[in-house]
């Protein structure tokens, strides 16, 4: 089979078995009384993506080789979620937040190295081939998101929404990618890899990029746009969901198929990355993170104001503004980290930005909401049109959150012309 649709099926997969459960997911808990507890399940993952990557980095780089390590990822992730699914499926409607929570965090804490060590696959098998990964890996990794929006439609419509069958589905993708992933081409254990301190392994050499005034101050408003990366992850499907409470709203297609209707989301996100070199060289980093940041602001509103009757195309602006919402951000700053800083330093960097953006400010962004939604929903014991009031306000406040952020990187962050790469 031709390399590159080896490696479009690796993505697809790659990809697909996270969507199968990341939009949704707090859906099913809200159902089984764990709505409390949806900004954990999403938390764990920044928690986890501070360290493990690294760790799975390492035993790629040293011991063995990246194909059998993905392999090894995702067959725990796969056996770990499967425990999952059986255990909420065997409880019932007694299932119990630590049990649950525990083969979850298992399933997540292998899976999420996984994207990495994919792309390092990817990377190294299209090198080996004699092709540009620059110009190559771009058109094969589309298909990933391709993927997790099929998983998204197979979940809606076979109705696992509401159930744990949505991380069955996950846990068998998982174990089909760690038989896959055997079949990609062989990757070298780099010997010189040993060699490195574990600092450098790790990764935390970069800190020292907080050294320097517009990097400490251009990670610090990463990890502030981080809060806002899994919110409506977590919290959107459940939200649209209930407005099934509400008579009116209760045989609207939103109600009925929130996951199809949030999509659109990964749809805009896929469309988008293909304006970023326009604005970027256009505009330059400090506007392009602007026009993100007030993206977030609409897509958090829109929520707000919308509903899946006679308001539905609010809610389709809110999954229209996502994609420059997360695309101008994370693509941009990724590139913004590589421009800015000497290539014996970039890996660590781009490792830092993600521990700002995904794990810090994922982390914190998934409680914040969650007190925030406890507040005005889950803890008030309101239903129907109070719990709705009750959501719209709380995106009315993580709305504000956006735009006093925007506010400051406005004042703050200066975005210098003509700088000199900041080296190891």
């Amino acid at each position: 089979m031709n390399l590159k649709i080896r490696l479009t099926l690796l993505n697809f997969i790659e990809f697909a078995v996270w969507g199968a459960y990341l939009t949704s997911m707090g859906t099913y808990l809200a159902s089984v009384g764990l709505g409390q507890n949806i900004g954990w399940f999403y938390s764990v993952q920044g928690i986890v993506s501070i360290f493990m990557p690294a760790l799975m980095g390492i035993l790629a780089d040293r011991w063995m080789e990246g194909q059998k390590v993905l392999s090894l990822c995702h067959a725990l992730a796969g056996l770990f979620m499967i425990g999952a699914s059986a255990y909420a499926y065997d409880a019932g409607d007694s299932v119990q937040f630590g049990p649950l929570f525990a083969l979850y965090t298992g399933s997540v804490a292998f899976f999420m190295p996984t994207i990495a060590l994919s792309y390092s696959v990817a990377y190294s098998a299209l090198e080996k081939a004699g092709f540009d990964s620059v110009k190559a890996f771009p058109p094969i990794r589309v298909w990933g998101t391709v993927g997790f929006i099929v998983t998204m439609w197979i979940v809606d419509l076979c109705g696992l929404q509401a159930t744990p069958g949505q991380w069955m589905v996950s846990g068998s993708l998982s174990l089909v990618m760690a038989v896959y992933s055997l079949t990609m081409p062989r990757m070298k254990v780099e010997k010189g890899a040993a060699k490195k301190s574990l600092t450098e392994a790790l990764g935390l050499n970069a800190f020292k990029l907080f050294l320097n005034p517009r990097m400490a101050t251009f990670f610090v408003f990463a990890m502030l746009l981080g809060v806002c990366l899994q919110v409506t992850n977590g919290f959107a499907n459940p939200y649209i969901t209930s407005f099934g409470d509400v008579p009116e709203y209760a045989n609207t297609f939103g109600v009925q198929h929130a996951n199809i209707l949030i999509s659109l989301s990964q749809m805009s996100e896929t469309l988008c990355i293909l304006l970023i070199p326009f604005f970027l060289s256009r505009f330059g980093i400090k506007k392009v993170v602007l026009i993100a940041l007030i993206a977030w602001v609409l897509r958090f509103a829109f929520f707000g104001l919308g509903n899946p009757g006679s308001g539905v195309w609010l809610f389709i602006l809110s999954m229209l503004v996502y994609g420059v919402a997360f695309d101008f951000f994370n693509i941009s700053g990724s590139l913004y980290v590589n421009q800015e800083t000497d290539e014996s330093i970039r890996s660590s960097a781009q490792g830092l930005f993600m521990m700002m953006t995904n794990g810090l400010g994922s982390f914190t962004g998934s409680l914040l909401a969650q007190q925030v939604i406890n507040k005005r929903v889950y803890s008030a014991g309101v239903t129907g049109e109070e719990a709705i009031a009750g959501w719209q306000t709380s995106w009315f406040i993580f709305a504000a959150y956006a735009l006093v952020v925007a506010v400051l990187f406005a004042l703050f962050f200066k975005d210098g012309k003509k700088v000199e790469k900041i080296e190891n």
